[in-house]
């Protein structure tokens, strides 16, 4: 399917042509010295190859992107005029435009205002994967009206999440995470049927031990998953803890941690105490499984990594999948951040920009983005 994604290298000269490039360059800022500041500019710089190849061809560009969550209302935090500090001095001849989310028709897939993003343009580009899951106007609008390309990092994203599925080595081991099962369970049912293994961690993971009739105090589940849960269980490759790291319930636990000393349990948790992270038997077990592995796909951490004291899961799977021979696909915001909190990033096979856009095209096989490009009629 990536190969059918129209390329811009069709264009020819773009000696004056003026090109819209679709970016995510929704970022995290901090204060520094009394104003917002980049502090992982990851996403810009990964933007940069492009910039630099269209400039050099002599084209005039311009990028978008949606910062925060305004909902359609122009809101000063979420300028993205440090975004725009940081783009400029990385490369001063890209124009950034103003967030897209403080206008309504962003969200709201207006064609009118789709249309006055292009107005001016020849060309339009795609390079915001990690956004081509939301049928946005800057997605959808802009293929309809101008010629239309995807960029090379949402060629090689879809291109790579897509090999995984279709033709992947085996055995192929899944490692899903997060906090709540409801956001993965589609993804989880997916997985069963592609994976010869599915470890399943993080708070997700409670509801699959109430599936087995085990108790979990008041750790986190969805009591409507629970028949689903069972389901999975009983295809016979998912893989879910058998100990757990937890505090007493409404111990404070998260960035600002506590003082309470975490407790051990099994695959019981008793009345009064909540897990928060995978023990030390299952990382080791889930390790062993991955080194088994010949490709490896994880989104989402074991337990609240952003808590040293509930980070060991999160690490040991870091490690495991960082330190296998296997081709390893890592994507969601969290996954990430613990690879380059431990310096693995540079030790996997390939690191998702999206993280929901790529469970949705895993569960999907495709992206109301990608569909956008491949039905433009200037192709």
């Amino acid at each position: 399917m990536s190969e059918s994604l129209p390329s811009y290298d069709r264009w020819g000269s773009l000696k004056g042509k003026r090109i819209l490039v679709r970016v995510d360059f929704n970022t995290p800022v901090a204060e520094v010295d009394g104003r917002l500041e980049v502090t992982d500019d990851f996403r810009i710089r990964a933007a940069l190859p492009l910039f630099e190849e269209l400039l050099s061809r002599g084209a005039i560009v311009v990028a978008c992107t949606h910062f925060g969550r305004p909902h359609g209302q122009v809101v000063e935090q979420y300028s993205v005029e440090p975004v725009r500090r940081r783009l400029n001095e990385l490369c001063r001849d890209v124009e950034l435009l103003e967030n897209l989310r403080f206008n309504p028709g962003e969200e709201g897939n207006d064609p009118a205002f789709g249309a006055s993003l292009v107005e001016g343009f020849d060309y339009y580009i795609n390079e915001a994967f990690s956004a081509s899951h939301r049928a946005h106007a800057s997605i959808m609008v802009p293929p309809t009206l101008v010629p239309s390309a995807a960029g090379p990092n949402l060629k090689r994203e879809s291109a790579t999440i897509l090999g995984l599925l279709e033709s992947p080595a085996r055995p192929f081991v899944a490692i899903i995470g997060g906090a709540k099962v409801a956001d993965k369970l589609a993804i989880t049912k997916v997985l069963c049927e592609k994976a010869d293994t599915v470890i399943v961690g993080g708070g997700m993971a409670y509801t699959f031990q109430v599936a087995l009739g085990h108790s979990i105090g008041s750790s986190l589940f969805d009591a409507s998953y629970v028949a689903q849960c069972a389901t999975l269980l009983a295809v016979g490759n998912v893989v879910i803890p058998s100990d757990t790291i937890g505090l007493p319930s409404n111990a404070p636990f998260g960035v600002d941690g506590g003082s309470d000393e975490p407790t051990r349990f099994g695959s019981d948790i008793p009345d009064g105490f909540e897990g928060l992270d995978i023990g030390p038997d299952s990382s080791a077990h889930f390790a062993d499984v991955i080194r088994g592995a010949a490709t490896i796909l994880w989104n989402g951490p074991m337990g609240v990594f952003e808590d040293e004291r509930f980070a060991g899961g999160t690490e040991a799977i870091a490690r495991a999948v960082a330190s296998s021979n296997a081709v390893s696909v890592v994507g969601g915001g969290d996954s990430v951040a613990a690879l380059r909190a431990y310096g693995l990033e540079g030790d996997v096979s390939f690191v998702s920009t999206g993280g929901g856009a790529s469970l949705e095209l895993v569960e999907l096989g495709d992206l109301p983005g990608l569909r956008a490009l491949r039905e433009s009629p200037f192709n």
